[in-house]
């Protein structure tokens, strides 16, 4: 595993544009979203530790902002001729899946595109589709003790910070954390 941390993105960049099958059958892109308040893209994949440390989070998270607005959406982007697990079969069994939109980017174009470097890498886009968020869901890391329950203060802090104001019309706070995790398993 090598630790990676996300870049700094200036913020108000539109989001790049995509057209990628899900695990449901159907294929998606951006304009599917444009009445949203908030889209979560998350670049994850199946076998990271910081990924699946990060996994039921994202399902509570949906859980907690879907009917305000928000759409998650999860980007496997990593080959799967060396990680198996990562591969479009493997997401669309049961316990890889999401309740969310879990999408296929077999070519990595949507991940060079996005500039997502980790699993997870987390954008957050605004109603306008614009990077309003790039950062880390919480500080919690898979080595710590104890994972953090879903009433503790810190859990997903950082994230739902940034979807509270975006569901109020409001900016997020600048200064945000890099997340971390897993390099991305580019083709070789």
């Amino acid at each position: 595993m090598v630790l990676t941390y996300s870049q700094k993105f200036a913020m108000g960049k539109s989001m790049p544009n995509f057209s990628l099958p899900a695990t449901n059958g159907q294929t998606y892109s951006p304009d599917n979203f444009k009445d949203k308040k908030a889209i979560v893209v998350v670049f994850t994949c199946n076998h990271c530790p910081y990924a699946k440390l990060t996994k039921p989070k994202l399902h509570n998270l949906d859980k907690l902002y879907k009917d305000k607005g928000v759409q998650f959406l999860a980007i496997n982007s990593n080959e799967s001729k060396n990680y198996p697990e990562d591969s479009f079969a493997k997401m669309k069994e049961e316990h890889y899946n999401y309740p969310f939109l879990y999408l296929r980017d077999e070519s990595q174009e949507v991940a060079k595109a996005f500039g997502a470097v980790c699993t997870p890498d987390i954008f957050v886009y605004d109603h306008e589709q614009k990077l309003a968020y790039r950062g880390q869901l919480d500080d919690e890391r898979p080595d710590d003790n104890l994972p953090l329950s879903q009433n503790e203060p810190g859990y997903a802090k950082d994230i739902k910070a940034a979807l509270d104001k975006l569901v109020a019309g409001q900016p997020p706070d600048k200064n945000q954390k890099p997340s971390m995790g897993c390099s991305i398993k580019w083709k070789e």
